[in-house]
Protein backbone atom coordinates (compact mmCIF):
# COMPACT_ATOMS: atom_id res chain seq x y z
CA UNK A 1 0.00 0.00 0.00
CA UNK A 2 1.45 3.49 -1.00
CA UNK A 3 2.49 5.63 1.79
CA UNK A 4 0.23 8.58 2.45
CA UNK A 5 1.18 12.23 1.31
CA UNK A 6 1.72 14.74 3.73
CA UNK A 7 1.71 18.82 3.66
CA UNK A 8 0.28 20.52 0.32
CA UNK A 9 1.08 18.58 -2.98
CA UNK A 10 0.92 19.27 -6.90
CA UNK A 11 -1.77 21.68 -7.97
CA UNK A 12 -2.36 23.17 -4.65
CA UNK A 13 1.39 24.02 -4.03
CA UNK A 14 1.35 26.25 -7.11
CA UNK A 15 -1.51 27.74 -6.59
CA UNK A 16 -0.55 28.84 -2.97
CA UNK A 17 2.57 30.08 -4.68
CA UNK A 18 0.85 32.44 -7.14
CA UNK A 19 -1.50 33.59 -4.49
CA UNK A 20 1.96 34.99 -2.40
CA UNK A 21 3.22 36.24 -5.49
CA UNK A 22 0.28 38.19 -5.71
CA UNK A 23 -0.04 39.01 -2.27
CA UNK A 24 3.49 40.48 -2.30
CA UNK A 25 3.11 42.45 -5.12
CA UNK A 26 0.17 44.20 -4.11
CA UNK A 27 1.82 45.03 -1.25
CA UNK A 28 5.14 46.69 -2.99
CA UNK A 29 5.48 49.78 -3.05
CA UNK A 30 6.13 51.62 -6.17
CA UNK A 31 10.23 52.02 -5.65
CA UNK A 32 10.49 48.53 -4.74
CA UNK A 33 8.55 47.86 -8.03
CA UNK A 34 10.67 49.93 -10.33
CA UNK A 35 13.40 48.73 -8.66
CA UNK A 36 12.74 45.14 -9.54
CA UNK A 37 11.50 46.17 -13.18
CA UNK A 38 14.56 47.96 -13.72
CA UNK A 39 16.50 45.29 -12.45
CA UNK A 40 14.91 42.38 -15.41
CA UNK A 41 15.34 45.45 -17.95
CA UNK A 42 19.41 45.30 -16.83
CA UNK A 43 19.17 41.98 -17.17
CA UNK A 44 17.22 42.26 -21.02
CA UNK A 45 20.06 44.25 -22.28
CA UNK A 46 23.06 42.53 -20.66
CA UNK A 47 22.20 39.64 -22.61
CA UNK A 48 20.88 41.36 -26.07
CA UNK A 49 25.05 42.98 -25.69
CA UNK A 50 25.99 39.43 -25.54
CA UNK A 51 24.41 38.41 -28.13
CA UNK A 52 25.57 41.39 -30.66
CA UNK A 53 28.80 41.03 -29.41
CA UNK A 54 28.54 37.30 -30.13
CA UNK A 55 27.15 38.23 -33.51
CA UNK A 56 30.67 40.41 -34.22
CA UNK A 57 32.72 37.72 -33.14
CA UNK A 58 31.26 35.18 -35.52
CA UNK A 59 30.96 37.83 -38.64
CA UNK A 60 34.89 38.82 -37.91
CA UNK A 61 35.75 35.10 -37.54
CA UNK A 62 33.65 34.42 -40.61
CA UNK A 63 35.87 37.03 -42.87
CA UNK A 64 38.92 35.96 -41.42
CA UNK A 65 37.85 32.27 -42.96
CA UNK A 66 36.70 34.02 -46.34
CA UNK A 67 40.36 35.66 -46.62
CA UNK A 68 42.21 32.26 -45.79
CA UNK A 69 40.04 30.27 -48.45
CA UNK A 70 40.46 33.26 -51.37
CA UNK A 71 44.12 33.18 -50.38
CA UNK A 72 45.36 29.93 -51.83
CA UNK A 73 42.96 30.51 -55.18
CA UNK A 74 45.05 33.80 -56.11
CA UNK A 75 48.31 31.73 -55.37
CA UNK A 76 46.84 28.72 -57.68
CA UNK A 77 45.88 31.85 -60.34
CA UNK A 78 49.61 32.82 -60.11
CA UNK A 79 51.07 29.84 -60.64
CA UNK A 80 48.76 28.91 -63.73
CA UNK A 81 49.53 31.92 -65.00
CA UNK A 82 53.74 31.65 -64.38
CA UNK A 83 53.54 28.13 -66.29
CA UNK A 84 52.03 30.04 -69.55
Amino acid sequence: MPKRKRGVTGDVASRREAIRKRERRVAETDEERNRRLQLWHNVARREERKIQKNKEIADCQTWHNVGRREEPKKQKNKEIDDWQ
